[in-house]
């Protein structure tokens, strides 16, 4: 399963893949961050169709075009806002990589890239996120072998680092 994922520091807008997840809000407006720069590069009918979602409950996920972007989706998911571990974000994390890859399948999409999650103002640690993601990841792919090839876009370099080390660790246990 480790030759399906693939992490990469790059900007997730410039993607050529089936599908890119938006790290949204419970809006689906727009915001900050990855979600700013995928409504910015996807155009305003992005937002014409976000609204007709009536947003989207944490951990959740809801899917629209792609408009301009080179991916032909986005899959929309609601993460959690970290509060020390107390409100069950884990889970909420999880849900929302295993919520996106569910919305995937049912649209036969084969590649998927995914931004980290929560990690910027939602203030999740990147070093708990990452292994929810690839545990979770790995573990769908383990039973839908239709999906190709699962991205994981990075930012930052120090986010890169952080998922290849978890991903290193993943695959040793």
């Amino acid at each position: 399963m480790k030759h399906k994922i693939q992490i990469l520091q790059t900007d997730i807008t410039t993607l050529r893949v089936d599908a890119i997840v938006n790290a949204a809000n419970n809006s689906l407006l727009g915001g900050g961050g990855v979600d700013g720069a995928i409504h910015r590069a996807a155009g305003p009918e992005l937002l014409a169709e976000c609204r007709a979602l009536h947003g989207c409950k944490t951990g959740q996920a809801k899917i629209t075009q792609g408009y301009r972007l080179p991916a032909k989706y986005v899959i929309h998911t609601v993460g959690p806002i970290w509060a020390n571990g107390s409100k069950h974000e884990e889970a909420f994390l999880a849900d929302c990589y295993l919520n996106s890859l569910k919305i995937a399948i049912n649209r036969s999409i084969k590649t998927i890239a995914f931004p980290s999650i929560s990690t910027g103002i939602y203030g999740f640690p990147i070093s708990l996120a990452a292994p929810i993601a690839l545990r979770t990841i790995l573990n769908f792919l383990t039973s839908n072998p239709e999906i190709e090839k699962v991205i994981i876009a990075c930012f930052s370099l120090s986010d890169f680092m952080t998922y290849e080390a978890s991903l290193k660790s993943i695959m040793t246990e």
